[in-house]
């Protein structure tokens, strides 16, 4: 029989990882046994909204818990596809997901939708949410401005550049293909 672990959901989309991510990571680390980070999204990439895989934003999870000294062999990583936030993608989240006790977010409607599921809510610490918002960090990169680096911690750097992101995004933002959501 395993032992009673006390964990945490935290979901985000980490398009890409920032560190306002990263405080709410060591935020949870400091509060649950274990803290589940789950991909939001995963199955969209390539998009203005959405420009790095699944794939891609594990790593950046992955390297930047190692890169501040987390446990990494406390946290655990799922990818959540893309599908409509109500209260069904609760039983959809439980599906992907080992049991857990909380839900860290600032997201209003999943704060709402997992109280509502009886789950206890956890808001994270917030961290200068105008400069530390994917969009903001999204739109740095397509206009070029190297600004953008000083937001995210530097294995999230390191792996933008090594899937060329920033040109990746700045063809996203340039090219407005139809069907695209836009901020």
């Amino acid at each position: 029989m395993a032992s009673k672990v006390d964990r945490c959901l935290l979901i985000a989309r980490f398009q890409p990882l920032h560190y306002g991510h990263l405080v709410a990571l060591r935020d949870a680390f400091s509060k649950f046994d274990e803290v589940i980070v789950v991909i939001g999204m995963a199955s969209q990439s390539h998009t203005p909204e959405n420009p790095f895989t699944a794939g891609e934003r594990i790593l950046m999870v992955r390297e930047t818990i190692k890169w501040d000294n987390m446990p990494l062999d406390k946290v655990i990583t799922i990818t959540l596809p893309t599908i409509e936030v109500s209260r069904v993608a609760v039983h959809y989240v439980k599906l992907y997901s080992p049991p857990f006790t909380s839900v860290v977010t600032l997201n209003p409607i999943v704060e709402r939708i997992f109280r509502e599921e009886g789950y206890a809510i956890m808001r994270p610490p917030e961290y200068d949410r105008e400069v530390y918002r994917g969009s903001y960090i999204r739109k740095l990169m397509a206009e070029g401005s190297p600004k953008w680096r000083e937001l995210v911690p530097k294995p999230v750097a390191d792996i933008v550049d090594s899937v060329d992101g920033e040109s990746r995004i700045a063809m996203l933002y340039r090219d407005r293909i139809p069907g695209y959501h836009w901020e």
